[in-house]
């Protein structure tokens, strides 16, 4: 069974940083490309960031260029988000979401995936 289970969330103040987790279970981690997607309080999802199967592409929203970084550990099965200079405007539920790797399809929209977690909130806020 496929499984993403997201960690990290929590409150920060803003200015402060978040590094969120994603532990992949039950399929081959290093033949999936992997995202980040947000949903703010009374809006829809939007993409933030993704990453090759590979590791060696990345990918970002313009609003969190210069501040996010994504990155994964093939060997752990495991997705990170390191955000930075957090702001408001990033409180939303944080998810990641799988897709089997595909260079010929989009990989920064969100219905492109296939495979999702259950989120973790994030909260910038003093």
């Amino acid at each position: 069974e496929v499984q993403l289970v997201e960690s990290g969330g929590g409150l920060v103040q803003p200015g402060g940083s978040l590094r969120l987790s994603c532990s992949a279970y039950g399929f081959t981690f290093g033949n999936y490309d992997m995202s980040w997607v947000r949903q703010a309080p009374g809006k829809g999802p939007e993409w933030v960031s993704a990453i090759n199967s590979g590791g060696s592409k990345q990918y970002y929203i313009e609003s969190v260029k210069g501040r996010f970084t994504i990155s994964r550990d093939n060997a752990k099965s495991t997705l990170y988000l390191q955000m930075n200079s957090l702001t408001p405007e990033d409180t939303a539920v944080y998810y990641c979401a799988a897709r089997y790797r595909n260079r010929y399809r989009p990989i920064s929209v969100a219905d492109e995936y296939d495979y999702w977690g259950q989120g973790t909130q994030v909260t910038v806020s003093s």
